[in-house]
């Protein structure tokens, strides 16, 4: 019984990782090093690198920016508001 239990858990997850797209996507990567002429030295570097995930990103460095932009852009818009106003001020009055 225990033995059905975990060939279903299996299939559950196999059904999962299809339906996700994970498979489709892991097959490409892998047949995308396959494939490569020259293979890399390090595979799980030409992985992430073809999925997309960099392994130099430095999340604290973008959280930052992030905010030193959201905060400038904050700025900006303020002073885009006080031009207007400005300029509303010195149109004449029909």
């Amino acid at each position: 019984m225990s033995f059905q239990t975990t060939d279903s858990k299996k299939e559950e997850f196999r059904k999962y990782l299809e339906k996700s797209g994970v498979i489709d996507q892991l097959t490409r990567v892998l047949v995308g090093l396959y494939e490569e002429p020259e293979k890399p030295s390090n595979a799980i570097d030409f992985i992430k690198r073809y999925l997309g995930t960099p392994s130099d990103i430095d999340t604290e460095t973008l959280r930052a920016e992030y905010e030193a932009l959201k905060e400038r852009n904050a700025q900006l818009e303020r002073e885009v508001e006080e031009l207007r106003q400005e300029l509303e001020n010195l149109r004449p009055s029909d």
